[in-house]
């Protein structure tokens, strides 16, 4: 007998591990604070009660299918998307699915730090909102700022997301739609017409549906809270009650906030970025308390921000390691700084960043840009969600026996309707919206077909093809 089975043999019993469970109410609640925010609420509130259609018809056609079928894939499959979609289709698609999930963050850092910039500007001098170059230095120092920070290795940022809940979102949410209905029962008439004749959008071709494909963002990253399904005692019962619940929960934020903005400021003259301030700012000039809106400025900047600084690491730590595996990067993108954090990634995704931030300096309406910006961003994540709905088909398919802790009714089912509806919202999103008449469309077409395909197509494509042997480490 060796020595290692000796010491086997004659050490104590180890204790059993215990399963720390939660409840599905509060995995409901958690997959709310990562889901709900009131960022895309302006966005929305240019709908006015048609806003209701389009925030409920992506939850039911992409959300809950996007729930249910990433429970199963991460109750059977450990390490996320990479790993559901090499198993299920191939180690390429499965580079590609996760660097989808990295590189939709390279759009979508300038139009959360612009809607940061315009919320800023409310308190300091409302009159910069509108101003391309305050948005595109905001942008660019706090994406500095974050990536100095987060280069550090600094614990406890994690922390910042919970707390953004309550304050940037929780809060401000509940006190817009209280003041909004004060607003209203005071005698003030609502910008937007609230008549069962406006529940649905007024039909103008595609383009009048453009802005429905925002929502798939929003409801973006459900599969990261899909590992928790094995947390639960009873996964088949409760996974689903809890995604049903969090659905209503996250609608119920979406909406309200939404619906408020648009009984308060006309949808002619509301700022995409800095509709949220422009609705506070209006509402507590009614109630002459103005002093408050710099507070809520505030609020919402400190959650946004926490916000950022969470996502900035993590989805570029999930490129690293994969590469790191298989060699998909070169040397110099998988390095490490001596806190263990992939800062060359951050600086090189930076420097794409702050050409990106100058955008919003030389075009001169903002509200276009954040627009296109979040466009670019959506259809870059739906491209990984496309790879998510096939790999799950596949593998229910061909490993109909591996163990799973959790199954999807229906997959297939599932799978082909949030296919359908991803596809149909990537393909959309190639339209200019009919809220934004008068550019070039060749020149949209241009941007939003250079920003998606090339950033969620081609560079992984290069990087595929021109790999090297060298460039594969050992993990």
């Amino acid at each position: 007998m060796s020595a290692e089975a000796e010491n086997e043999a004659t050490a104590p019993p180890q204790p059993k591990r215990t399963v720390a469970y939660i409840s599905w109410v509060a995995l409901a609640l958690m997959t709310t604070s990562s889901v709900a925010s009131l960022r895309p609420s302006p966005t929305m509130a240019v709908y006015g009660l048609a806003s209701i259609f389009l925030y409920v018809v992506p939850a039911i056609v992409f959300l809950l299918p996007t729930a249910l079928v990433s429970a199963e894939l991460a109750s059977g499959w450990s390490g996320g998307v990479y790993n559901w979609v090499s198993e299920g289709l191939s180690k390429p698609m499965g580079f590609l699915a996760v660097w989808c999930q990295f590189a939709m963050t390279i759009f979508y850092y300038p139009s959360l730090l612009g809607f940061v910039a315009s919320t800023l500007a409310y308190v300091i001098n409302p009159d910069l909102a509108s101003s391309g170059v305050w948005t595109a230095i905001v942008i660019m120092v706090c994406y500095w700022a974050g990536v100095w920070v987060s280069s550090r290795g600094t614990s406890g940022v994690a922390g910042l997301a919970s707390g953004g809940l309550i304050i940037g979102t929780l809060v401000p949410g509940a006190l817009l739609v209280i003041l909004g209905i004060a607003f209203l029962g005071q005698g003030h008439e609502s910008a937007a017409p609230m008549t069962a004749s406006h529940l649905l959008p007024a039909w103008a071709g595609l383009s009048s549906l453009v802005l429905i494909v925002n929502n798939f963002l929003s409801y973006s990253g459900m599969e990261m809270n899909a590992v928790h399904v094995s947390s639960l005692r009873k996964p088949g019962r409760e996974f689903p009650r809890a995604m049903f619940m969090a659905m209503g929960l996250v609608l119920l934020i979406f909406i309200l906030p939404a619906l408020a903005i648009s009984w308060i400021v006309p949808a002619d003259q509301l700022s995409l970025t800095a509709g949220v301030m422009q609705a506070f700012d209006a509402v507590f000039a009614a109630f002459d308390s103005q002093w408050l809106t710099p507070i809520l400025g505030v609020m919402l900047v400190a959650a946004s921000l926490g916000g950022m600084l969470t996502w900035l690491a993590g989805p570029s730590r999930g490129l690293l390691l994969i590469s790191r595996q298989e060699g998909y990067l070169p040397p110099f993108l998988q390095r490490l700084n001596k806190h263990g954090v992939q800062q060359n990634i951050l600086v090189t995704q930076g420097l794409v960043t702050t050409v990106i931030a100058l955008a919003y300096a030389f075009i001169p309406d903002v509200s276009s840009v954040y627009w296109i910006f979040s466009v670019i961003t959506t259809q870059v994540y739906l491209i990984m969600y496309l790879l998510m709905f096939v790999a799950a088909v596949r593998l229910r398919r061909n490993q109909p026996d591996h163990p799973r802790g959790y199954r999807a009714p229906m997959l297939t089912a599932l799978c082909g309707v949030g296919f359908a509806a991803s596809l149909a919202a990537l393909l959309i999103g190639f339209v200019p919206s009919s809220q934004f008449g008068g550019g070039s469309v060749g020149v949209y077409l241009a941007i939003v077909a250079g920003g998606a395909l090339g950033l969620g197509l081609l560079v992984p494509y290069l990087f595929y093809r021109l790999r090297k042997p060298s460039w594969k480490e050992a993990s």
